[in-house]
């Protein structure tokens, strides 16, 4: 049977002699994701007490980190997102398509995560819009979400974008909706094309204003001729770019997003057994097929800790971006406009201005739990608090 295990509990045990060990490697933003996970949903970080309105029954609510780094925290972030961009969805398929780094180009995005992973949102999203505008192909201004992901399903570094697309666009001159293919978006042999000579020039560029840390063993690619050698076979590769079906509606599409959008390197789910020296973990191969495609492997604390902290982003660097009809500045008119080229109902506006609860209802009769005490960091309640008394108490 499958224990409750989680990553905060292999932090607590590991993480103090893992910083030890670590000592003037491990960055300050790492150093704060560890500290976060270890406290979240304690009373390190503070809390409150709620207790029933109906019947009394009360529980103790320790605050959580909100750290974008931690598995427990994602949940809730991810459900308030979704219900911002549910507004989003147009009637129409939509399809998911993936870009990914070459392992020889991972290895120096690895090194320079800031720049790099914004190249690659950059290469990608730019990608896309030209083929996709280009009368040849569909013809159309389209709208991207793209969503970051670094690590491979061993939490290996394997960093590239998922993408998820309406299929259509809104045609030159803005008078026409131009749908997709039922089943096709656009030529993946020709984005991958475009990707890696967009991708391949402007990297070249930031080599040389001398904007790349090179260093370890990438330090013999500090000088030019070295580091054009080492990238001139990833020039006669095929960058693959993967583009899936289009999902069942636009139901499938936030089924999906709840998956992708707020993941984390490895969820808790994945954690089978923790003995405080090794960790034990479901993970998929994908180059088998079937039922073993499924796996599980073990490895020690200390690389666990390690590949869990190779997935910390840059501050700042944000991981979901959108872009075309969906960019931030244009995106309420241009869906305005898409829904009446789709000649479909506008989304109306929501007049409830009434918070909703976030508190989960009483476990005992489902009722409405209010907070009756707040504590601060590393303090507890003062003392259990009374039971209120029931409706029909206060008639007799």
């Amino acid at each position: 049977m499958r224990t409750s295990i989680e990553v905060a509990d292999i932090f607590r045990a590991v993480g103090p002699a893992y910083r030890t060990a670590h000592a003037g490697h491990l960055s300050l933003t790492q150093l704060k994701v560890m500290t976060a996970i270890e406290n979240c949903r304690t009373a390190a970080l503070g809390g409150h007490v709620e207790a029933c309105e109906d019947c009394g029954h009360w529980r103790i609510a320790y605050n959580s980190c909100r750290n974008r780094h931690c598995p427990k925290c994602q949940g809730a972030a991810a459900r308030t997102w979704l219900a911002e961009r549910e507004a989003d969805l147009l009637p129409i398929g939509y399809f998911h398509v993936v870009f990914t780094l070459p392992a020889e180009i991972a290895d120096i995005a690895f090194h320079n995560k800031a720049l790099l992973y914004d190249l690659l949102f950059r290469t990608a999203s730019e990608t896309m819009l030209t083929i996709a505008a280009d009368p040849r192909h569909l013809g159309a201004r389209i709208g991207i979400t793209a969503v970051l992901h670094t690590w491979g399903s061993a939490m290996t570094h394997h960093p590239h974008v998922h993408m998820i697309v309406p299929g259509g666009g809104i045609a030159p001159g803005e008078t026409r909706w131009i749908s997709s293919r039922p089943a096709f978006l656009l030529p993946v042999r020709v984005l991958g094309a475009l990707f890696r000579r967009l991708f391949l020039s402007r990297l070249i560029q930031l080599h040389h204003a001398g904007k790349l840390a090179v260093f370890g063993s990438l330090a013999p690619f500090a000088e030019r001729r070295a580091f054009l050698r080492h990238i001139a076979p990833v020039r006669k590769k095929r960058w693959v770019v993967y583009a899936k079906p289009p999902f069942a509606g636009p139901e499938a599409v936030l089924a999906y997003l709840s998956r992708y959008t707020h993941r984390v390197a490895i969820s808790n789910r994945r954690l089978l057994a923790f003995d405080g020296a090794s960790v034990t973990l479901g993970y998929k191969d994908y180059r088998r097929d079937g039922a073993e495609r499924q796996r599980v492997m073990t490895i020690a604390a200390d690389e666990f800790i390690r590949r869990f902290l190779l997935h910390v982003l840059p501050l700042g660097l944000h991981r979901i971006r959108h872009y075309g009809l969906l960019a931030s500045s244009a995106r309420k008119a241009s869906l305005a406009l898409a829904r009446q080229l789709l000649d479909v109902a506008a989304v109306p506006e929501n007049t409830d201005d009434e918070p909703v609860d976030p508190r989960p209802p009483c476990p005992c009769c489902g009722g409405h739990m209010v907070i009756i005490e707040t504590f601060e960091r590393w303090r507890q309640p003062r003392a259990p608090p009374m039971a209120k008394p029931r409706a029909r108490e206060l008639v007799s």
